[in-house]
C-alpha cells in the first residue's frame, strides 16, 4: 500500500470542519500542529508592532494515495481555500516509506479495493 503525506495550513476556525471533511473522505487520522504562523504574498497588517494575523494550524494526514486527490479536493472546498485567499492551503506529497501504518493499512484495504 503507498501513502501520500497531505499538509493543510489552515485558519484555526477552520480546522474543524477540515477535518471532518477529510475523515468524511476516508482519511482516518490526522495530527495537529496548532498556532503555526504564516505570510502570503501581501505583508500582513500591523498595530503598534503587534501583527494582526489570524492564528493558523497545520493538519498531516498520511493518506492512502488512492483516497488522496478526493480527500485533497474536499478539504479545499470545505475550507474555502480558492474562494477566499488567505484562508489556508493545502499539498500532497509522496511517501516512500513509512512505519507504524500497519493498523490503518488493513483498515483501508477493503475501502480501496471498492473504489477500484
Amino acid at each position: 500500500m503507498h501513502f501520500k503525506l497531505l499538509v493543510v495550513f489552515v485558519e484555526d476556525s477552520k480546522t474543524d470542519a477540515v477535518l471532518k471533511a477529510a475523515r468524511e473522505s476516508g482519511a482516518t487520522g490526522c495530527t495537529v500542529v496548532s498556532n503555526a504562523r504564516g505570510e502570503g504574498i501581501d505583508v500582513p497588517s500591523s498595530f503598534f508592532g503587534l501583527a494582526l494575523t489570524t492564528q493558523r494550524d497545520v493538519v498531516m494526514l498520511l493518506v492512502e494515495e488512492h483516497l488522496s486527490r478526493e480527500i485533497l479536493e474536499h478539504i479545499g472546498v470545505i475550507g474555502e481555500f480558492d474562494e477566499k485567499p488567505g484562508t489556508g492551503l493545502a499539498i500532497q506529497i509522496d511517501v516512500e516509506d513509512a512505519v507504524g501504518a500497519l493498523s490503518q493499512a488493513e483498515r483501508l484495504v477493503d475501502i480501496v479495493e471498492e473504489q477500484l
